[in-house]
């Protein structure tokens, strides 16, 4: 595999941009690599600025459910394009696709478009404030629901120990105010809300968890955190930047039957281009301006080209569409375990619809200290051995593999191939 090309690149970029990526994953540090400079990218395959090819299991890290640069999407933008980029103002595009996210997802009663995932989080527990008029919120322990201040906050040594800052330039206080409690288990939600009684605003949650690798709520699991969250008188949020129209085309709360009071969403919505949104009941959405008190604005809110893109994409989620995923995700799951058994090396395969995380673990992942149980230097070794092969995995075990309608059975069997090979690089 050819990569003087982006070496260079990369060199030349970490005197410019922070690390010389725009987002920390990007950079391969986890996987001990350099990171590869895409040139272009199509249906299911990446091509980098030195001409070697990758089926991609990437996918800009989820929205690309119908592949890259689907033909159709690229038509609608260009022809959206020529109208103007960006407004500024209304446009009967926000109201088309609101009233098709509101028809996927009936409890988003109201919904504001936003520019990312990360903006849609933090307003979504602004309005959750205002409308409880409470100050804390509760998160889980390896769910990831965007940088906003709020949600940067590592677990203690318990369930009840507050928050303290992962990052630097987070204040104490800001952490002081997120308490934390481990995904799957509904008795250290209790302890903690036991302990801050009156004082939780929010629980919000990934619904079927995606940034410790895949993690599926267990039984029970997010009903409880439904009537836990009504017993305190405080929201339930569910965080679908992932799973919204991922896990179904009503996102895990259509599969699970579990109604949050807000969600938050992003990526897909918007076909691929910078988007998010958030929304719920209209009690609550109507507490943010201009129909009520709580601020939040954004100059590309809406703009022209995401509201059209996200038409084209929510547009095409059909039946067949997600029994082919699922269809190819079970293919590629049991594929990877197999490959895993024939060279003796230990891996859980986690899957829900079109996502799996293969664990470098011989214990069931189920919530984040399983899942950091696992091996990332055996994770890192397998990496680098499928790059080798033609295959692009996400350049971190904590993280989903996505498939794609631009995905195949001879891709999958490709990929299967690779990682016979790959697993005994382990």
């Amino acid at each position: 595999m050819r990569t003087a090309q982006s070496t260079r690149l990369f060199t030349a970029a970490q005197t410019i941009l922070p690390g010389g990526v725009d987002s920390p994953v990007r950079a391969f540090k986890s996987v001990g690599a350099t990171p590869l400079f895409i040139a272009r990218a199509s249906g299911a395959r990446l091509t980098d600025v030195d001409g070697n090819t990758f089926i991609d299991y990437v996918m800009s890290w989820g929205p690309l459910i119908h592949g890259h640069a689907p033909k159709g999407l690229v038509q609608a933008i260009a022809t959206a394009a020529k109208s103007g980029t960006s407004f500024g103002a209304p446009s009967p595009l926000e109201q088309a696709l609101g009233m098709r996210v509101r028809k996927l997802m009936p409890s988003m009663e109201r919904v504001r478009f936003v520019s990312s995932g990360t903006e849609a989080a933090m307003s979504a527990i602004r309005v959750a404030r205002a409308a409880t008029r409470r100050d804390k919120i509760l998160k889980f322990e390896g769910c990831y629901h965007g940088h906003a201040d709020a949600f940067l906050v590592q677990a203690g040594s318990g369930a009840l120990t507050l928050g303290v800052p992962t990052s630097p330039g987070v204040t104490l206080s800001a952490a002081g105010d997120t308490l934390l409690a481990s995904y799957n288990d509904l008795a250290s939600v209790e302890r903690v809300l036991a302990a801050n009684r009156g004082h939780v605003a929010a629980i919000i949650v990934e619904p079927i968890a995606g940034n410790m690798g895949v993690v599926p709520p267990a039984d029970g699991f997010l009903q409880g955190l439904r009537d836990l969250a009504r017993a305190n008188g405080a929201l339930l949020v569910f965080d679908e930047v992932i799973t919204g129209f991922r896990a179904s085309a009503g996102g895990a709360q259509k599969v699970t039957g579990i109604t949050p009071d807000l969600t938050c969403l992003g990526k897909i919505i918007g076909g691929g281009l910078p988007v998010g949104a958030y929304g719920g009941r209209a009690e609550l959405m109507e507490l943010v301006a201009p129909a009520g008190p709580v601020y939040q604005a954004g100059t590309l809110s809406g703009n022209p080209l995401a509201m059209t893109a996200g038409l084209w994409c929510l547009e095409r989620l059909t039946p067949r569409l997600y029994r082919t995923l699922a269809e190819l995700t079970t293919r590629l799951a049991a594929g990877l375990a197999d490959a895993a058994r024939h060279a003796n090396v230990n891996v859980q395969i986690n899957a829900f619809g079109s996502v799996l995380t293969p664990f470098f673990t011989n214990q069931p992942v189920r919530d984040y200290t399983s899942a950091t149980s696992a091996d990332t230097n055996a994770y890192a070794r397998f990496f680098r051995g499928m790059l080798e092969r033609g295959i692009y995995p996400p350049p971190s075990q904590f993280e989903g593999w996505f498939l794609s309608a631009a995905h195949t059975k001879k891709d999958v069997d490709a990929t299967i191939k690779a990682a016979f090979a790959a697993m005994h690089d382990v």
